[in-house]
C-alpha cells in the first residue's frame, strides 16, 4: 500500500511540474524583440554620448569607438581629425594612413565619401577591409566638421551601411556640439563673474576707501577695523577659484560689504537678517546675492532721504531654499525689465541681469530672478535655488 501511494505521489508530482512549464512557456516574454532592440540601440547609444559629451580627444574618441562600431554594424571603425587617427576599433587599423587621407577629402568637401576595395590597395593576404564609408561628424544644423567617422566594411560597402554610418555621424555631430555648448556656457559664465567684479570695482571701491579715509584721524581704530572688513570682502570678491559657493560664505562676504556701507550712510541704512539656520550650507552660483544687495543699497536706498531699511531672508523650503532682498527705497518702473532686465547708462540692472542668466544657467529656466517693484515702493527680488543640484559643490 505504502509503495503505491509513493508511486501516486510521483506522479502527481510528474504531472504538476509539466503543467507549470506548460504554463510558463505560454507566458508572454518579459519584453518583445522590438523593445529588446531599441533598448540595446538606446544603451548602445548611451556608452557613446557619455564621453562624446566631454568633447573629441584621443581619450574620449577611444571610448565612443567601439559602441559606434555597435551601432553603425561594421568590421571596424576609426575617428579622425584629418591629421591622425584618434582612435580605432576593430579590423582593418593597418588602413588607418589611407582612412586618414580619404577623410581629408571628406572634411574638405564636407560629404561623405565611399570607398571600394580598389581604393585600398593591400599586400596583406589575411586583410579583409574591402571597402570604407567616412561621414563628416556634423549635425544637421552645424557648420563645418572638424571630425569624421570612418566605418570599414568587410564586403563592398552596402547602401545600409552607408546611411547606418551617415546617420550615426550625423547623431556624433550633435554630441559634440553640445559639449562645445556645455563650454560655451561654462566660458561665459566665468566671464559674466569677471563682469560683476568689474562693476564692484568702480561702484565701491572709490566709496569705499573715501569712507575710511574719513576715519583715519577721528576714529583710527574704526578706520583699521573697516580696513580688514574691505580686504576680507575684496579677497572673496576676487578670489581666482570655484564658480560655487555656500549661502554662509556669501552672506559673510555681504556683511563685510553693509559694514563699509554703513560707515559711509550712518543711521540712514538699516538691516534686517532673517536665515534659516539649515539652509546655510546651500550651495549656489558665486557672487548672486551680493549683487542684489548693492542694488537695494546703490539705487534703491541711496536716493531716497532719511532712514531706508534692507532685509535679507532665507527661507526653508524643502527641497529648495527661498531667498529674498527687498529695500523699501525709490523702486523703479516695472516696465524696464519687461525686455529681459538690460542695462541702463549706469550700469543699473547689469548685476540682476548677469544673476539671473547665470541662476537659469545653472538651475534651468524655472529658477531665474522675480523682480517686484514700482516707483516710489521700493523693490523685491526672489531666489530660488535647489538645496542639491547636480555639478553644483561649493
Amino acid at each position: 500500500m505504502g509503495n503505491v501511494l509513493a508511486v501516486v505521489a510521483v506522479l502527481a508530482a510528474l504531472a504538476a511540474a509539466v503543467v507549470a512549464v506548460v504554463r510558463l512557456r505560454a507566458r508572454r516574454g518579459i519584453a518583445t524583440a522590438m523593445q529588446r532592440a531599441t533598448y540595446d540601440v538606446l544603451h548602445t547609444a548611451a556608452l557613446a554620448a557619455e564621453p562624446l559629451r566631454a568633447g573629441l580627444s584621443p581619450g574620449t574618441a577611444a571610448k565612443a569607438a567601439r559602441p559606434l562600431r555597435t551601432l553603425v554594424g561594421a568590421a571596424g571603425l576609426t575617428i579622425t581629425d584629418g591629421e591622425t587617427c584618434l582612435a580605432f576599433d576593430g579590423r582593418g587599423s593597418h588602413h588607418s594612413d589611407q582612412f586618414t587621407a580619404a577623410a581629408v577629402r571628406a572634411l574638405d568637401s564636407q560629404r561623405s565619401v565611399v570607398l571600394s576595395g580598389a581604393d585600398l590597395p593591400c599586400d596583406r593576404v589575411d586583410c579583409v577591409v574591402r571597402g570604407a564609408v567616412i561621414a563628416p561628424l556634423a549635425s544637421r544644423d552645424e557648420g563645418r566638421a572638424a571630425a569624421a567617422l570612418v566605418a570599414v566594411a568587410d564586403d563592398q560597402p552596402a547602401p545600409g551601411l552607408v546611411q547606418a554610418t551617415l546617420e550615426a555621424a550625423r547623431w556624433a555631430g550633435s554630441q559634440l556640439a553640445l559639449a562645445e555648448l556645455d563650454s560655451s556656457r561654462e566660458r561665459l559664465a566665468k566671464a559674466e563673474v569677471r563682469a560683476l567684479r568689474a562693476q564692484i570695482s568702480p561702484h565701491f571701491i572709490y566709496n569705499a576707501l573715501t569712507a575710511i579715509g574719513s576715519f583715519v584721524r577721528t576714529d583710527p581704530e574704526r578706520a583699521r577695523e573697516l580696513i580688514l572688513e574691505f580686504a576680507e570682502f575684496t579677497r572673496y570678491s576676487f578670489r581666482a577659484h570655484g564658480d560655487f559657493t555656500t549661502l554662509a560664505e556669501e552672506l559673510r562676504s555681504i556683511d563685510r560689504y553693509l559694514t563699509i556701507e554703513r560707515a559711509r550712510f550712518g543711521d540712514r541704512l538699516q538691516v534686517r537678517l532673517q536665515i534659516a539656520p539649515e539652509v546655510l550650507p546651500v550651495g549656489l552660483p558665486f557672487l548672486c546675492l551680493q549683487p542684489l544687495v548693492e542694488n537695494a543699497v546703490r539705487h534703491g536706498l541711496s536716493r531716497k532721504p532719511g532712514v531706508g531699511m534692507v532685509s535679507i531672508e532665507a527661507q526653508d523650503a524643502g527641497a529648495e531654499c527661498h531667498i529674498t532682498v527687498e529695500d523699501d527705497g525709490v523702486g523703479m518702473d516695472p516696465a524696464v525689465f519687461a525686455a529681459g532686465m538690460p542695462e541702463t547708462d549706469d550700469g543699473q540692472h547689469v548685476g540682476l541681469a548677469n544673476v539671473d542668466e547665470r541662476l537659469r544657467s545653472v538651475f534651468g529656466d524655472h529658477f531665474g530672478l522675480v523682480v517686484e517693484t514700482a516707483p516710489g515702493a521700493g523693490t523685491k527680488v526672489s531666489m530660488r535655488v535647489p538645496k542639491f543640484h547636480p555639478g553644483v559643490r561649493a
